[in-house]
């Protein structure tokens, strides 16, 4: 019996158990394949004793439907920078790649399917690179790997994003305030813009284009004659200002590599007032709403497409190569290409036209 691994890496998405039910349907068509998973990505692999399930179809009977994934996460450690306690309480990271490979061969693996984005990838081309049979399925919610038209899970965050927005344009008209609306997306805007177009935003502010905050009060002093108005604004996690920075918080979580970004919101209103803004504004930051719940269809059917892919790329020994979706296809790119550089928003694109025809601000 040949045995898979799938691993689920970096943070969670709607649509990952529909890619680990995809990957275990097609290989049961196979009379000797055997799929096996690795709990917390490749954490699983590394700890002692190791930590595997099998995944059959009893296993991933209607998993499909829901959200995070059965066989857990995580953004923290991995292979190359697994974190080691000293004596003295601080903290070191080590390269347990080579030995983490040895497992595998010892455990029958025959090849890998890695489920995540940029970072995870990234891990993926490297261990490639060592020898390793690994394929990689692109997700995130930021929708920021270049080599795919979309990544699943990106259009559950929206659907999230703009039902927040259709909700918050009734309390903003009710109180006559400004309402600001701080979605994730990291560096990339992609969240934010389709957030505000589907929502009906006034003001969307993304990293892809700093903005001036007197064209944001411009925008919102417009909004109001005589005290009375309202207005949305959404705001990206990794907005910047024209001459300023990101806003991040410090993260002390052992092995998160990643700039912890949040806080925007509270920036701009706090801004805004000293820049005069009269009118009442309440933040509302949606932060981990984004990634839990029910995948949208569109999310189950990409995800899914992506599964049975993936091992098809397996059965054809295409390693070194990710699953990627370029309208209408589902076809395999080198990992090399879909980590080569991130997808940000084009501040030309269509989408950002379309946003501009519509009076949206984006504060430049």
């Amino acid at each position: 019996m040949k045995r898979v691994l799938v691993a689920t890496g970096g943070g969670d998405c709607p649509g990952l158990n529909a890619v680990i039910r995809a990957v275990v349907k097609r290989a049961e068509q196979e009379s000797d394949w055997e799929v096996i998973g690795s709990i917390e990505s490749f954490n699983g692999i590394l700890r002692e004793p190791t930590e595997i399930r099998v995944l059959d179809e009893k296993a991933v009977a209607g998993i499909h439907v829901q959200g995070g994934t059965i066989i857990g996460s995580t953004n923290k450690g991995g292979p190359f920078a697994w974190p080691i306690k000293n004596k003295d309480g601080s903290w070191e990271y080590v390269d347990r790649s080579d030995e983490m490979i040895r497992k595998l061969q010892y455990l029958g693996v025959e090849a890998v399917i890695s489920v995540g984005g940029d970072g995870s990838q990234r891990i993926s081309q490297e261990l490639f690179e060592k020898g390793l049979n690994i394929i990689g399925v692109p997700k995130t919610i930021d929708n920021d790997l270049l080599a795919t038209d979309f990544t699943f899970g990106f259009q559950s965050a929206v659907q999230v994003a703009t039902e927040a927005v259709d909700k918050l344009v009734t309390t903003a008209a009710s109180h006559n305030r400004v309402l600001v609306l701080e979605v994730m997306g990291r560096n990339a805007g992609w969240i934010a813009l389709h957030a505000a177009i589907g929502g009906g935003a006034e003001v969307c502010l993304i990293p892809e284009i700093p903005y001036d905050l007197n064209k944001v009060l411009e925008k919102l002093k417009s909004r109001y004659s005589k005290g009375k108005g309202n207005a949305i604004v959404v705001v990206s996690e990794g907005a910047i200002p024209k001459g300023g920075f990101v806003t991040t918080k410090e993260s002390s979580e052992v092995g998160y590599k990643n700039i912890r970004l949040g806080g925007i919101a509270h920036k701009l209103t706090y801004d805004l007032k000293e820049a005069g803004f009269e009118a009442d504004m309440r933040e509302t930051v949606l932060g981990h709403l984004q990634r839990g719940g029910i995948p949208v269809a569109y999310d189950r059917i990409l995800a899914s497409q992506f599964g049975v892919k993936a091992f098809e790329m397996v059965l054809k020994g295409e390693f070194g190569k990710m699953v990627a979706y370029r309208h209408p296809d589902i076809i395999a790119v080198p990992l090399s290409e879909a980590v080569d550089r991130p997808n940000y928003v084009n501040p030309d694109c269509a989408l950002v036209r379309t946003a501009r025809g519509l009076g949206i601000s984006f504060g430049d």
